[in-house]
Order: structure tokens, then sequence, then C-alpha cells
């Protein structure tokens, strides 16, 4: 059929009008499906927004009351002891009140400026702000200097709520906002900004604005200059980076913004700025000053709240930015017997006010720690040296149960009479001789005679026996963390501290778990939120391996031949070891004979673990050494308190365990595990368990006695050669190798006694006792 045919034309006109007819159908099918679509999300949206207003409002009714008594509160963090007594509030004893009528108008608009442009527009909460600040952080554009907070808000967070970052939570957010509307409607915007201004944290214990001018500068706030009073509004921002003590340079950057802040709300002039901005940071700044607590609570128990602030950060909260109530473990009668133990001559008599000693007790049985002395004639310093925690002083033999023994009869079943020689030893691959403090060996002896006497040969071999590797890991169960490998010297001295030392003894004290101590009970925020606190124990030995290292641990303090009679009190059940650090022997010619550096006395009952460390922060200036007399103050020091804190508490024996057997050896009750092999518990290098009787009448008849009366016999010197006397300070998260814990070079933060390295050459090791 031909284009031209009639019939042609007309199939042709019917088909243009179905294809019409199509066309025409087709846009009203998606015109009705686009319409669908979107009525579908408009009922979505109108969805989410009820759902969200529903869920806004059921936060909303959960919020706290808006109360005036907590918009004027100091703000502070008020810490408690044991008893629930008040020890202080953080920053209210110094606090200086402004007035409504007294807050200049130059410090308004500062603060303005930097935090809430549009504080006196908005409601207490603005849209256009939250939005703007979104987008910043989105943008990561630095324009927004301001967050999404207003000023309310921001009250608001301070007055009744935390500032833990966990705690920022959708309902806390809404109940923020529904209060900062209800604060916007009840008082005016001045009343609202001088609350937050008393309120605000402005670093070093100082709290309100006014309290940071008088501390920094010395002024009211109405006698700063344009440039003071930016670099006060600054601060509540970053308190402990942008205050000007802490950092100068983070302090000017941060007045500089809150200047050019001022500008751009037209509250000062280009000329103003210019001049403000070149002003030095430190023009009118006091200098440096702390700010000091001044109730007598505070001044007894420093040392303590210097690491209970510590720990509150390291649980999320801001002790200063948050109304905190924080219920600590601290005895505060228990306290103040430290203190004045170590602060009078009443109980033990200290030869010069140099001389330093700290301490730390703990509860064995739940890790809670009930007082700390951080150091002894300080004066009115707040947060000062810490002695009680620092780790770079080494622990003598008080590490000797730890690494030597402990692992022993952990790993290797050793009975408390296991035959050891003391006997001349080289380290393996050095030059290095191990000696004892009287430089005599005692041949044959037990393991229970080797460690009531301190000796230290028998402690090396042992350690060497169990392997150092062992070693690390048992003691790494009981709090001494090392990042490297310790070496065999350590057997007889570990970097440590106070706190670590009554720790680890704490799991000899309660059958073998170890409890990570613990300052914080609980603690309350503003909300009346309340997270209680508590270290959970950790399996760290045997109860076996623990009743039988106790049980040689009386010993020391109970057996005529033990190295820690000092420390004896009638009639309690008590453990314990010495400790001492004697000057390398490059060193020791310098001064007297037989004096030490450090002396250590760790012992405990069931009911409570004692570390003591006495000695002086610059040990190689002259004069400051430990004589016979000055050695025996860490036994003496421990006796007082313990005697002290023991009464009124039950006082019981240990309970032998199960599969702790005894049998009397040459006289001696001695302990041996139930099914051990013979060779783990008679025999060492084919020496019978009749040495144990050679053993002691070797010792007393030895010419030099090992009780405290022979000169400072507990006295022990770590390597001498100035090959091996290299100065490196060394901490429980550092290296501890033998060339690594070195010699104290005088300074505050003295370093440990040095040890023997592989490269010494014609050098002897006089080993701690």
């Amino acid at each position: 059929m031909s284009k031209q045919d009639p019939k042609y034309s007309r199939v042709k006109q019917r088909e243009q009008a179905q294809n019409h007819k199509r066309g025409q159908g087709r846009p009203k099918k998606k015109k009705h499906l686009f319409a669908k679509i979107f009525w579908s999300l408009v009922l979505l949206l109108v969805v989410a927004v009820a759902a969200a207003a529903t869920l806004f409002f059921s936060y909303a009714r959960t919020a706290p009351a808006l109360n005036e008594e907590q918009l004027k509160s100091p703000g502070s963090t008020t810490i408690y002891d044991s008893d629930n007594h008040k020890i202080l509030s953080l920053g209210s004893e110094n606090r200086t009140v402004l007035k409504q009528d007294q807050v200049p108008q130059q410090l308004k608009d500062a603060v303005i400026s930097i935090e809430d442009r549009r504080f006196y527009k908005h409601k207490g909460v603005d849209l256009q702000r939250t939005l703007g600040a979104a987008f910043s952080n989105v943008s990561n554009s630095s324009s927004g200097l301001q967050g999404g907070s207003t000023l309310d808000q921001q009250l608001i967070k301070l007055s009744f709520f935390s500032t833990k970052k966990s705690d920022q939570t959708l309902k806390r957010k809404a109940q923020e906002a529904w209060l900062a509307r209800k604060l916007d409607k009840s008082y005016t915007k001045d009343q609202i900004l001088t609350f937050y201004m008393n309120k605000v944290f402005m670093g070093y214990n100082s709290f309100g604005m006014q309290t940071a001018a008088n501390f920094y500068f010395g002024k009211s706030v109405k006698d700063l200059s344009l440039a003071q009073t930016a670099l006060i509004a600054g601060i509540p921002n970053a308190p402990s980076s942008y205050n000007p003590y802490s950092n100068q340079k983070l302090a000017l950057d941060r007045r500089n913004d809150v200047l050019a802040a001022m500008l751009k709300n037209k509250k000062i002039s280009q000329t103003e700025y210019e001049q403000a901005k070149s002003t030095s940071i430190t023009e009118g700044l006091r200098p440096y000053h702390q700010s000091t607590q001044t109730t007598e609570k505070a001044k007894l128990a420093d040392p303590y709240l210097k690491q209970v602030i510590s720990e509150v950060k390291k649980k999320g909260y801001d002790p200063y930015g948050s109304n905190l109530k924080i219920y600590t473990n601290l005895d505060m009668k228990v306290q103040k017997r430290l203190y004045d133990i170590a602060n009078t001559n009443n109980y033990v008599y200290f030869p010069d006010n140099k001389l330093q000693v700290a301490s730390t007790i703990i509860n064995p049985n739940n890790g809670k720690v009930v007082a700390m002395l951080g150091g002894r004639k300080t004066g009115n310093v707040t947060y000062g040296l810490n002695r009680a925690v620092q780790t770079d002083r080494t622990n003598g033999s008080t590490a000797k149960p730890l690494m030597d023994y402990g692992p022993a009869i952990e790993d290797l079943n050793w009975a408390t009479y296991h035959s050891l020689k003391d006997e001349k030893y080289t380290y393996p691959g050095t030059n290095i001789q191990l000696n004892d403090f009287d430089n005599q060996y005692k041949g044959t002896m037990t393991m229970r005679d080797a460690l009531v006497q301190s000796r230290n040969v028998p402690a090396i071999k042992t350690l060497s026996t169990v392997g150092v590797t062992k070693a690390q890991n048992f003691i790494s169960k009981l709090g001494f963390k090392y990042k490297k490998q310790l070496e065999l010297q350590n057997g007889i001295g570990l970097p440590s501290s106070t706190l670590q030392n009554a720790a680890a003894y704490s799991a000899f004290a309660n059958g073998g778990t170890y409890y990570k101590p613990s300052y914080i009970n609980r603690i309350q925020t503003a909300d009346g939120q309340v997270v209680d606190y508590s270290s959970k124990g950790v399996h760290a030995m045997q109860s076996s391996t623990a009743y039988m290292i106790t049980d040689m641990l009386k010993g020391v303090i109970n057996s005529s031949m033990g190295s820690g009679t000092r420390a004896q009190i009638a009639g309690l059940y008590q453990a314990g070891k010495t400790g001492t650090n004697a000057y390398p022997d490059d060193i020791a010619s310098k001064f007297p004979s037989d004096v030490s550096m450090d002396s250590w006395f760790n012992g405990y009952t069931k009911n409570y673990s004692i570390s003591v460390w006495v000695g002086y922060d610059h040990p190689y200036q002259e004069n400051n050494y430990l004589d016979t007399a000055s050695v025996r103050l860490a036994q003496l020091t421990y006796k007082s308190i313990m005697s002290y804190i023991a009464q009124g508490k039950t006082n019981t024996d240990w309970s032998q365990p199960s599969n702790v057997l005894s049998k009397t050896v040459n006289g001696v009750r001695e302990l041996y595990l139930a099914g051990a092999p013979d060779s783990a518990i008679v025999k060492e290098d084919d020496d019978d368990s009749s040495s144990s009787k050679s053993s002691s009448s070797s010792s007393s008849s030895s010419s030099s006695s090992s009780s405290e009366e022979s000169s400072s016999s507990e006295s022990s010197s770590s390597s001498s050669s100035s090959s091996s006397s290299t100065s490196s300070s060394t901490s429980s998260e550092t290296s501890t190798s033998a060339s690594e814990t070195s010699s104290n070079n005088g300074g505050t933060s003295s370093q440990p006694t040095s040890q023997p390295s592989s490269s010494s050459n014609n050098t002897t090791q006089n080993g701690q006792r």
C-alpha cells in the first residue's frame, strides 16, 4: 500500500490518534505518583515533628526544678571523707561575688561578644545560633568562635547538670533547652549574666570573674584595662589552657579572639582594638602564685586530694566545671595521725626538716586508699609534690617477695625450706660481683632464712631459676607495669611508689587478690545522679602463695634474725619487709661508710597494708644521707601508724589453705605444697634439707649480725663503677633495665639507685636489704 493510497492515509490517522491518547494518559499518571510521594513525605514530617515534640516534652517533664539558690551557689565541687564529712569545696573559700550593679559594661560587652552575641535578643535558646554552630562543625569553618549553647544554657548546665561528655545526651540537651527558656522568663538578662560571671571556673582553684581578677591582677573587675578584661572574659572556655599562668601563647590568642569579637560586635573601636591587641599578656599580671586551701582538713589531706582530682578527671568529669559531690575513701582520723607522725616529733623523731617521708595506707580487702602522706614540712602548698605516688626511687629488698620468692612458690612449688646457697656470685655475662650489706656469704640456707635475713645472692639466684619473664608476669598482676623487660638486678630493687607497694602487698594480706587502689567511693552530679565506684579484685596468685609468703614475712618482724624487728607490735598478727638502697661505689667514697640513700618498710595485717619510704629529695648533696638511726625511721613510722589504726580492729591470724602442709625441719615449722615433687620442696643443686640447720648456725655465729644494731646493716648499694652509673629517670611506665635504673643526680625528682650493667668491669653490687 503506497503512501498515496487513501486507505494508507486512514490507517495512519488512526495510529496517530491512538498515540495521542496514550501520550495524554502518561503525564496524568506521573503527576498522581508525585503527589502521593509529596503528601507521604509531608505526613512523615508531621509524624516526626509530633514524635520529637512528644519526646522533648517527656524529657522536659523530668528536668530539675529551676532553683535560684543553685543559680547563685558557688558552683564548685565539694569533697567529703569516708564518714561523709566535708573536707573542702573547690575554690569557695577564696571566692569574691559580684553584685549585679558592680558588673562593668566593658566586661558585659566582652563576655557577650565572645560567648553569645545575640544574648539580649533570644529567649534562652537561639535556633539561629544552634544551626550556625552545626553548619560550622560540619563545614569545619573557623568563623564560628561561639558554640551552639547560649549563656542561658551554659548557666543551666553549670548549675544543674554534669559536664561529663558522656552525659551530653539528647535528653540532657532537651532539659537544658527547657530550663533555659524558663530561666529567660524568670530573670532579667543582667541577672542571668551576673549568675554566669559568678559561677564559671577561671583556673587555679578560682571561681567567678571577680575572684579571677583579684587572683591574676590583684584588682577588681571594674579596674581592669580592656586587654585584661578580654583576657578574663576568654578564660571560661578552657580554664586550664587560657589562663596566663598555664600557657601564655594560648592565653594571648584567646584574648585577641575576644577583642576581635568585641570589634565585630561594635563594642570597641578599631583604635581601641589595635591598642589592646598590642598590649603584653603579662602587663599587670601578678607573679605566679598558688591559691591556697585555707581549711585545716585540706592541708592535712593535700596529697590525697591531689589524687582525687586526678581520678575524677580520668573518670570523665570536670571537678571545676561541675557541681559535683565527691565522696572519698579517706579516713580523716588516720590521715591526721599520719600527718602528725611526720610533722611533729611527738611520735617519731626526725633529725632535720629536710628528711622526707612518704606513705600509703590501703584496705587490702577492697583496695580503698585509707590515707596518704606526700611529704613532711611542706607548709601550706596546695597540690604540691606527692612523693607517695612517685616511681623514681627503688624499693630495695621489699622487691624480694614480689619478684623472687612469690614466683618461686607460685610457679615452681618451692617450700619454705627450699635450699639455697649464699655464696660468691657474679652476674652472668659480666664481671659484676653481687655482695650483701656485710660483705659476707653464709653458705647453704633455707628460703625462709634467706628472706627473713634479706640475703641478696639467694634472692637473685631464685629469680634466675624462676626466670625474669615469669617473674615480671607475676608482678604485672600486682600493679607493676613496665614497658621493657626487667633484668636480674631488679630482683633486689624495683622502681616503684609507696602506692604500688602498699597495693601489691595487699594481695599477700588478703589471700592473693589484687585490687587497683581507689580514692573515690561515689560521685553525685548536680542533677542528683549517683555513680558508685569500687575496685574489682583480680586473681594475682594462689592463696597458698600468699599464705606462705606471709608466714615467712612474719619472721622479718618477729625473728631475732629478722631485718624488721623495730616494727614489732606486741600481740598483733602482722608481716612485712624492709628495704634500703646504699650509694653506688663510685659515689660512696664521698659519704661516710654504712650510710644509705633510701629506707623502706612494707607491712600489713588482715585489715591494712602500709608502705613507708624515707629519704632526701637530693641524696647526693652534702649530709643528705641516712645513718643507722635514720634507716630505722621507715620501720618506726610504720609501727607508729599501724599501732594507732589497729586499735579496735579484729586481730586474727591468717588461715592456712588446705593445700598447704606443714612439717618441722630442724626445729622450725616449715610449709610446703601438697603434691609438690620432692625436687621442688627439698633440694637445689644436690643440697638436702638438713642444710637448714647449718644456715641457722652460721647466721647466728656470723661476726656481722643482721639486726639493725650493726651499723646500717640494711643498707645496700647498686652498681658502683662510674661506667654503670648513668643518670636516667625511671618510672613504672619506663624501662627498668640495669643500665637505666641509675643513680640520682641530686634533682628534686630523685633517680633510683643504679643497677649493674653488662658493660661494667671489675665492679661489685652491694645488694639491698
